[in-house]
């Protein structure tokens, strides 16, 4: 596949004046580059290049054919996201614009805006991110939520977010905690269930967040954005930027913030009291079924402390009551 070109027929280019490695992608499936441009639309665009490696490799050692076809299907789902929801969204949900996309064989690009030109040039990890910096990532969510509630994913996952139950049976098989290992599929059920549906990432980590200097913030990576309940990104965002004294000291004002802002962008056709507390009864669910996962994939995570513990053990103990 002849990248540049591509990139200079669609741009409309003079030349492409430097390309830089952004990240590779996971497992060795491909790289994001960006290209500076001279002449054309675009200073610069970023480009994702999938190429099925024939050779799957995995850092934790997950190299097995479902792993495999999963993200085959994801960079499906990326593609359809681009090319048909994408431009759905407002500036309090920004995303990348999709240019272009062109698949041959076992390769496929996608050509996209390049944030940093369009004014978010910041990243942050959890060491340097701010209650008001997780407030800001958690207002795109709550606008993300509402512009697509009760959206059919077409195209999407059916059910998103990657650490799915059904789309992980082998970490599944692999857990240690018994009781959750039990619980597992009446915590996929619970949240599958809501009655309050919409479009989820699926990944909504803070690594995913860009950032402006004025403190907005846009979203990427949208491998794995699907159907669900709104609260799963919300757990699995906090969860990314808080350590466990964190978590549990600022739980209620970082939902009460989420609440008040899908309060204002979800439409008034809407009984919004019931998305809420419908939502906030699922948010251990949520927490739970992230944990889950974890569970078989990397025993001994981070992000298994004592908050999501006692969460879990909370939902494990409903369940069993019911």
């Amino acid at each position: 596949m002849d990248i540049e070109h591509i990139v200079l027929n669609i741009t409309q280019a003079d030349e492409i004046t430097k390309t830089a490695l952004v990240q590779e992608l996971w497992s060795g499936y491909g790289e994001i580059k960006r290209y500076n441009l001279k002449g054309g639309t675009h200073p610069s665009v970023i480009v994702k290049h999938i190429h099925y490696p024939n050779q799957h490799k995995h850092p934790r050692g997950w190299n097995t054919n479902i792993s495999h076809q999963r993200k085959l299907k994801s960079y499906q789902v990326e593609r359809t996201w681009y090319q048909q929801y994408a431009d759905k969204t407002n500036d309090h949900c920004r995303v990348p614009q999709s240019f272009h996309a062109v698949e041959v064989g076992d390769e496929l690009l996608l050509i996209m805006e390049d944030l940093d030109t369009s004014g978010y040039p910041k990243r942050l990890n959890p060491d340097l991110v701010t209650l008001k910096d997780a407030k800001n990532c958690l207002s795109w969510l709550a606008s993300f939520h509402a512009q697509f509630m009760n959206t059919k994913p077409d195209g999407l996952w059916t059910i998103g977010t990657y650490w799915h139950y059904d789309t992980r049976p082998d970490e599944w098989g692999k857990m240690q905690n018994l009781p959750l290992k039990k619980a597992a599929k009446g915590i996929d059920e619970r949240l599958y269930n809501a009655q309050y549906q919409t479009l989820v990432h699926g990944d909504a980590k803070l690594a995913n967040f860009c950032f402006s200097e004025n403190g907005k913030v846009a979203a990427v990576d949208f491998q794995y954005v699907g159907g669900g309940c709104g609260i799963k990104d919300v757990a699995y965002f906090i969860s990314s930027c808080f350590e466990e004294s964190e978590c549990e000291k600022y739980e209620k004002e970082l939902l009460d913030h989420y609440f008040d802002q899908l309060e204002l962008m979800l439409d008034k056709s809407i009984d919004f009291q019931l998305v809420k507390n419908e939502w906030l009864a699922l948010y251990p669910y949520a927490w739970a079924d992230f944990y889950r996962f974890l569970d078989g994939w990397s025993p001994g995570h981070w992000k298994m402390h004592d908050y999501s513990k006692r969460l879990t053990q909370k939902v494990i103990e409903e369940l069993n009551q019911s």
